[in-house]
């Protein structure tokens, strides 16, 4: 049996792990901008848990652990997503693409929305499957990075191409091979998330704004520039404006878009380092051009006629949160069932016209465009072509990279 180190997470990693609780995506829900209401207190408790005493090795470090497929006598899934990442009706009751999967199929879902953070979930669930056993769950819906993880330490089931004939025919060229799941052989994308550069038309008057260069080099923006406090997309996306490719960059060239970022902090031309929390600045004018996620600049244009977006001809950042199954999940054959019809374009479509993400799913514009033509015509929703070729992720990072390249990220963000 092959067995590999166990991977402990370091005091660097931890605190990047915190800087994303009180900063990243994390810290507000995935619709709060829409729906200020809907949010929750993070639960904090896998702080503890991260912070022991490492990951025991798993059996193996490809493929997971199948158990016995109950999923012909029990007509049910057990589905862990984010919260506020799903289509709900107008009593904000039910889910109507849900609701018609049971109908259709005789399958009820028990939808979950437990998932606040990847790192605090992965301590949630890390026990179990370090110790081979359910973790109660059939789908989970993780960010690539730590799909990428569990993947590496065989947590999670090589899926069945028989069972995912829409998801396999219909999954969009830019997210068919990640490095870390090549061919996508372990996980689906839900949604895909786009890194772009957003401003505000009112507070530029007149600057042009087309690329990180412009952010980081033009005086008349100095004080006024955010960048994003995920690591993967402000370095990113100074990769990319370095003629770097993201998937492929060298601990050299790491380091040079740090300095290239760290200029940008010692001359005061970056105002600050933001999650979510961005937003507010930019709307207001306290920001006039940042680094920025596409799935709130879709609403924030909604509400300000005053934001706008760009797609820097060096190219941007796209990440993804994807579906896997756990090893020793009772619900494999339906948990693929669940995984293939969201990829099937009409129910794809009304899960876009809902949360307003990247669809993964060819095809998905037609039917959007009957729910919402506004929501079909968003490259921030529905790429084109164009849009499509110049999207680039951030490369799999091994443990002593991450432990690295976040403690020199820190440093420079000051977290």
């Amino acid at each position: 049996m092959e067995h590999h180190e166990p991977e402990r997470l370091s005091p660097v990693q931890l605190a990047a792990m915190r800087r994303s609780f009180r900063n990243g995506r994390a810290s507000l829900t995935r619709r709060s901008l829409l729906r200020a209401s809907a949010g929750g207190a993070l639960a904090v408790g896998g702080l503890g848990a991260l912070s022991g005493c490492g990951i025991p090795a798993a059996g193996k470090t490809q493929g997971g652990t199948s158990a016995e497929d109950h999923s012909a006598k029990e007509k049910t899934v057990n589905f862990s997503n984010w919260t506020e990442y799903m289509d709900v009706d107008e009593s904000e009751k039910h889910h109507p693409t849900l609701d018609a999967f049971a109908r259709r199929t005789g399958i009820k879902v028990k939808y979950t929305e437990d998932i606040n953070d990847n790192n605090e979930f992965f301590g949630k669930i890390k026990p179990q499957l370090s110790a081979g056993q359910d973790t109660g769950r059939d789908i989970v819906v993780l960010t690539d990075w730590l799909a990428a993880r569990l993947i590496r330490l065989g947590w999670v089931q090589k899926l069945d191409p028989a069972n995912l004939p829409h998801a396999y025919t219909n999954l969009s060229a830019q997210f068919r091979n990640p490095d870390w799941d090549p061919g996508r052989a372990y996980s689906y994308p839900w949604q895909g998330i786009s890194t772009v550069i957003a401003f505000n038309k009112k507070a530029l008057d007149g600057i042009e704004v087309k690329s990180v260069s412009d952010l980081l080099d033009n005086p008349k923006l100095k004080g006024r520039v955010g960048f994003l406090s995920e690591m993967r997309d402000s370095i990113g996306m100074t990769l990319l404006d370095m003629g770097k490719d993201p998937e492929k960059f060298t601990a050299d060239d790491y380091d040079a878009a740090i300095a290239r970022i760290q200029k940008g902090v010692d001359k005061g031309q970056i105002r600050r380092f933001t999650g979510n929390d961005y937003t507010s600045d930019l709307t207001k004018g306290d920001l006039a051009a940042c680094v920025a996620w596409g799935g709130d600049i879709v609403q924030l244009k909604a509400d300000s006629p005053d934001v706008d977006f760009i797609i820097p001809d060096s190219g941007y950042m796209t990440s993804t949160d994807n579906m896997l199954i756990p090893n020793k999940a009772r619900h494999k054959t339906n948990a693929e069932r669940l995984i293939d019809y969201y990829y099937e374009p009409g129910p794809a479509a009304q899960l876009a016209a809902y949360i307003n993400y990247v669809s993964p799913v060819d095809g998905v514009k037609p039917y959007l465009a009957k729910i919402d033509k506004s929501a079909a015509d968003n490259p921030l929703i529905i790429p084109d072509k164009a849009m499509a070729a110049k999207s680039h992720s951030f490369r799999a990072l091994s443990p002593k990279e991450e432990t690295a390249y976040e403690a020199k990220f820190a440093k420079l963000t000051g977290a």
